[in-house]
Formats: C-alpha cells, structure tokens, sequence
C-alpha cells in the first residue's frame, strides 16, 4: 500500500462537501485550518504538493443565496465567478501562518486536450512547484461550457497528477473507500482495501454522484485511477471530513487505494515513444552523448532540421549516421530550429528576437 511519507509529488484533490457546509454554504474553516496543517507537515518532509480543490460555485451560491441544487450554466458561472475569489483567498489565509505561499491555476479541457497549452499549463506548475508554491487548481467554471469542461474534479485531479509526473493522488471524498455497492443503501456492502485491476466487475458496482454540492461519483473516480495508474500515479479514496485527513489516512485510516502500474518517468517516455513524430533534428557526435548521459539536447548540439514541426510536437532524434536514437518533445518550432541549430542557448534571444529557452528539448521530454 502507499504511503503519504514515501512519496515524492502529491496531488490532493477536495471536494465541495468538504469543504462547504451543505446546510449555511459557508466555508468549513476549521477543517481547511487543519487541512492547511496537513500540507505544511507534507511540505516540511520535502514533497511537492498540489490541491485540486472544488468549491467556487458552492461558495459563490451561498453567498448569493442560490439552491443547493442543479443551477443553469450561466448561474453556475456567475456562482463560480464570486466563489472563486473567496476560495483563493481562504486557502492563502489558511497556508500564510505556514510559510507556504499559495498560486491559483485555473484550467479547462482544453488545457489538457491542445499540445501547446498543455505545455504550457505542464511549465508553469513546474516553475511554482520548483519555488515551494503550493498551487491551487480547479475547473475554470466562470468560463468553461459544457463542451470543453472535464465535468468534476475527480478527472481534473487525475489530470493534473499526469501533467506535474505525481506519484501519489489523493481524493478526499465523503466516503472512505470503493464498496462492492453503496453503503448508504446496502448494509453488507464491503469496502476494498486495494484495487489492483479496475475489471468490468468492479465497474459495475460504481455508483452516481451523492452529494448535493459535489458532482463525482464512484464511477469518474474509477475513471481518474484508471488516468493516474496507468501513469505511474498511485490513487488513494479516502473518507475527508476528519480533521487532520492526510494524516490520519497516514496513520492507517479507511481507504481504498490503486497502486501505480509502472513509474511516472517509464510512463511518460513510453507515451512520448509511442508518438507520430512530425519532423526530426539531426545530432552531432557530442549531443548524443550528453544524452547518453541524461543531459537535454541544446541547440549548440544539432546540425540539421527537418520539419515542419510546432513546438509541443513530437520528433526523431538522429544522430550522425541518420540513425535513430530516440524521440521527445520539441521547445521550438521547425522554423526557429533551423534559426537556432548550432548556436549556443545564450545567442538565443538575440537570433529570434525574444527570450527562449536554453534547451531545444527537455531531458523529462525525451525517450532515448
């Protein structure tokens, strides 16, 4: 089973009815105090931690007096819109006394779905987590419409631990575990400790949603451990509304987890390998042993490009002979390449005009 302590990268994702009181819509502030406790005793051991964090549009009807029930989407929008003012703030409140400073990320499908802004959304959580910033994520429900919404955070957390290379995802839920039927209605419904294989048994016992605030269910979380495992993400469903949660699910509290079926660096390149590449980059004789080494590829290192390719793309990496020798993630474009090839990183800037970036492909972007 895993373990919050051994991780390296965490990715905690809460939902509405944990973090809003069904009845007021108000903010459970002493839980989120503790949750905050929580974080700050993960980050003092060393762990990279994300929050994946429901809440704006429960929030936001509370405060405009709307039903805890389904709301038209330009409602949920304008809730989401005044809640997610008030989420940001209660999370930096709660880390400030901490030392941990907070970053709100705002993502939609679409983040996920285009190469580029991926990269994108990929590089800057990079960046905060490389700075200690604990970044809080959620759907951006203020502008997402239904056709390019991930639909609950359960998939969204699951997305994330992909894109930041997590080890550990963690949904904090109102239940404590997957059971063989729903609790609330079956009494001699069991709970699983472990799900090694998500079979089309198991599927079958997944339920809907229960919560009036929240939207996930027993299925779209099977769907988020199915995304997480198969990139090396361990996934744990734990029972959220205890104070302390991460540290009493540490202790040995109720769970259901989903090992990881191989190790978010294997997954990453096997998905990297596994792609159409659009060009390639030939390599002198140096590069391909700096690679050999677990070095990026600098553009000093290439000596010819064929494309057209876009950054974000997939290309062949050959070296002298035209032999291949791997595969990875362009920084630039066909065209900048063939402006770049040959140069050092610090002439970058002056050939294109702009600020680049040092390595025309990332070492954690390659399949060697």
């Amino acid at each position: 089973m895993a373990s919050l302590t051994a991780a390296k990268r965490i990715v905690i994702k809460i939902g509405s009815a944990l973090l809003v009181d069904r009845s007021t819509g108000a903010l459970r502030g002493d839980w989120l105090v503790s949750l905050a406790q929580d974080v700050a005793w993960l980050k003092g051991l060393g762990k990279d931690v994300v929050l994946v964090s429901s809440g704006s549009i429960a929030l936001g009807r509370g405060v405009l007096g709307m039903p805890a029930t389904t709301l038209p989407l330009e409602q949920s929008q304008a809730a989401a819109a005044v809640g997610q003012i008030r989420l940001a703030r209660a999370y930096e409140e709660a880390l400030a006394p901490h030392g941990i400073t907070t970053a709100q990320v705002l993502v939609t499908l679409e983040d996920s779905s285009d190469r580029r802004r991926y990269l994108n959304s990929r590089a800057t959580l990079e960046t905060l987590l490389g700075l200690g910033v604990v970044p809080i994520v959620n759907e951006n429900d203020t502008v997402a419409t239904d056709e390019i919404r991930f639909g609950d955070n359960d998939r969204l957390a699951a997305q994330i631990a992909v894109t930041v290379g997590a080890d550990t995802l963690v949904l904090l839920s109102d239940v404590d575990g997957f059971y063989t039927a729903n609790p609330a209605e079956d009494a001699g419904a069991t709970r699983f400790a472990v799900i090694e294989a998500i079979t089309p048994q198991i599927e079958a016992m997944a339920g809907d949603a229960g919560s009036g605030l929240s939207k996930g269910g027993m299925k779209t979380k099977l769907m988020a451990a199915r995304t997480a495992t198969a990139a090396g993400c361990a996934m744990a469903i734990c029972e959220g509304s205890a104070v302390n949660p991460l540290q009493t699910l540490e202790s040995g509290a109720n769970a259901t987890w989903f090992p990881a079926q191989t190790d978010p660096q294997a997954a990453r390149k096997r998905w990297i390998a596994a792609m159409k590449p659009r060009g390639s980059v030939t390599l002198d004789a140096g590069a391909v042993a700096a690679l050999d080494r677990g070095k990026s590829l600098l553009p000093a290192g290439i000596t010819d490009v064929a494309g057209p390719f876009e950054r974000g793309d997939a290309v062949a990496l050959l070296g002298p002979d035209g032999h291949s020798v791997g595969f990875g993630l362009a920084r630039y474009s066909s065209t900048e390449a063939v402006q770049i090839k040959g140069h050092q990183s610090a002439e970058i800037s002056v050939i294109l005009g702009y600020p680049g970036r040092a390595a025309m492909i990332h070492r954690d972007d390659m399949a060697i």
